[in-house]
């Protein structure tokens, strides 16, 4: 199959975020087989969601891994001119949720699996496909965790995130966390038999203010866009009516660490000042949403040199965007960003890719499987 009739069918299948993927891994599952690929489906904890891990050539070699995810963003933005879900194409353009982040990259890489099946490989490339990377990376530390299992200590994961066929050697960590604070409701004209819960979080709120204001000072790292760490309010709701004593308030939290910062340790002075509510008589419940690490990969890394040499430019320093490559590298495994489309594109009604971004994409998997051969 050419990589446009791979992509109309991984497009077909709605695996948004959060729900069932069954279909989308039973299809790949079968194609790999078909050609092949030593395929292990990994169920995660939630029961109705799975990762994917195959392998091409001798595993007990150290080879690269060609990791992406199979979920999308769902699609009920108003905006969009087609069915998200079926594949559109016009001139060169192929739309459709997920065609660049990041069904594009998984497409051209099963394309490239007949001819890598061909080849006579001393390295293995192992294909590693993940559930949930847009929920915070959720799926893919259950199938790093067991990779041992599956495989020789990998040279390398190449993380096909849309990045114009330029490889990436870094990335901030990311943390979330949703706060719920609990009061007592009551007539908004006897505030002295209630519980505010709003007012008792804006306590929480202004600590976190204060936070993202102090990492404006440093430590930086300035091949990122801000050189700092951040932190922000990304939601606040609570209340039912303005002559009601709200008895709940909920506000989600993010932060984003350069590396060698653990994103996690940023929200603490938030949730220690949630915790101090307590003893006013509220119930909080602090709960992590997301975690993953930040991505530094030295420009002097083998692993940097190699995609350099495979597509034709210098890798640049670092993105904005997260990735699970800094998962790869905590686990010891040397990892670097590079896939076909404009991360512009994502999210956003009448996602796109072109197909010649598709084939420069499978051009590159080919490329890697002659080194490897």
């Amino acid at each position: 199959m050419q990589a446009i009739e791979i992509l109309e069918r991984l497009i077909g299948f709605p695996s948004v975020v959060g729900t069932p993927n069954g279909e989308i891994v039973a299809w790949i599952r079968h194609y790999l087989q078909s050609h092949g690929a030593i395929v292990t489906e990994l169920p995660g904890p939630e029961g109705d969601r799975s990762n994917l891990f195959a392998t091409i050539g001798p595993k007990e070699t150290p080879g690269y891994i060609l990791s992406g995810h199979m979920d999308v963003v769902p699609a009920a933005e108003g905006g969009w001119t087609s069915d998200p879900f079926r594949l559109r194409a016009e001139a060169d353009r192929l739309y459709g949720r997920g065609a660049t982040d990041m069904k594009g990259f998984l497409a051209a890489v099963l394309a490239a699996v007949p001819v890598l099946a061909e080849t006579p490989l001393r390295r293995p490339i192992h294909l590693a496909f993940s559930y949930d990377e847009e929920a915070g990376c959720r799926g893919v530390p259950h199938m790093i965790a067991r990779l041992p299992e599956f495989c020789a200590t990998p040279l390398g994961a190449i993380i096909g995130e849309p990045s114009g066929m330029r490889a990436i050697r870094a990335h901030k960590g990311k943390a979330a966390a949703r706060l719920t604070v609990k009061g007592r409701s009551g007539h908004s004209s006897r505030p002295d038999q209630g519980l505010n819960a709003i007012h008792a979080i804006t306590d929480v709120l202004a600590c976190a203010r204060a936070e993202a204001e102090r990492l404006t000072r440093g430590p930086f790292e300035h091949v990122f866009e801000p050189p700092y760490s951040s932190l922000q309010v990304g939601t606040l709701k609570g209340g039912q009516a303005v002559n009601i004593i709200p008895d709940t308030c909920e506000a989600e939290f993010e932060a984003r660490a350069i590396s060698g910062v653990d994103p996690i340790t940023l929200l603490a002075p938030l949730r220690a000042a949630a915790e101090a509510l307590s003893p006013l008589g509220f119930q909080v419940e602090w709960h992590e949403l997301s975690a993953y690490p930040a991505l530094s990969l030295a420009a002097d890394a083998p692993l940097a040199a190699l995609l350099g040499e495979l597509t034709g430019l210098e890798p640049l320093a670092a993105v904005s965007y997260g990735t699970e490559a800094g998962l790869f590298q905590r686990a010891g495994i040397d990892a670097i960003i590079c896939g076909p489309g404009d991360i512009g594109r994502a999210h956003k009604p009448d996602e796109f890719i072109l197909a010649g971004e598709l084939l420069a994409c499978q051009a590159m998997i080919e490329a890697l499987g002659r080194r490897c051969a």
